[in-house]
């Protein structure tokens, strides 16, 4: 099976995400799982809009459109022969992502003010 990569409106199904790395041949699934929080830099809101090599397999799905507090916006899996290395993997994974995919997300908080954000990861940002 070739690596998955899904944008989507709905809920995430992390079972679904990770049968799609589990492997016989692996005995590690990592998986990080970005949950909506309900604060940034002091301020509550109460909803948010929004390799290398070394590993097998890699599924990777980003929710967009209103996701609720406490709600998965982004799951990464990815399997490897030995656990160090699909841990890096995912570590790298978001890392790049962060990096790479212009995301925004529009934070609405408890007065009912709202301020729309991009990654501070984003490469163009230094540029």
């Amino acid at each position: 099976m070739a690596n998955h990569v899904e944008i989507r409106e709905n809920k995430l199904d992390l079972e679904k995400i990770t049968s799609n790395v589990t492997s016989p041949s692996c005995g590690a699934v990592s998986v990080f799982i970005g949950t909506t929080r309900d604060n940034f830099d002091g301020k509550r809101f109460v909803n948010r809009l929004e390799t290398n090599g070394k590993w097998k397999k890699l599924a990777m799905e980003h929710r967009i459109g209103l996701v609720p507090v406490t709600e998965a916006s982004i799951i990464i899996a990815i399997s490897s022969p030995h656990r160090k290395e699909s841990l890096d993997a995912v570590q790298y994974a978001i890392d790049t992502v962060k990096a790479i995919v212009p995301v925004w997300k529009k934070e609405i908080y408890e007065d009912e003010s709202s301020q729309w954000k991009e990654n501070k990861e984003c490469y163009w940002k230094s540029s």
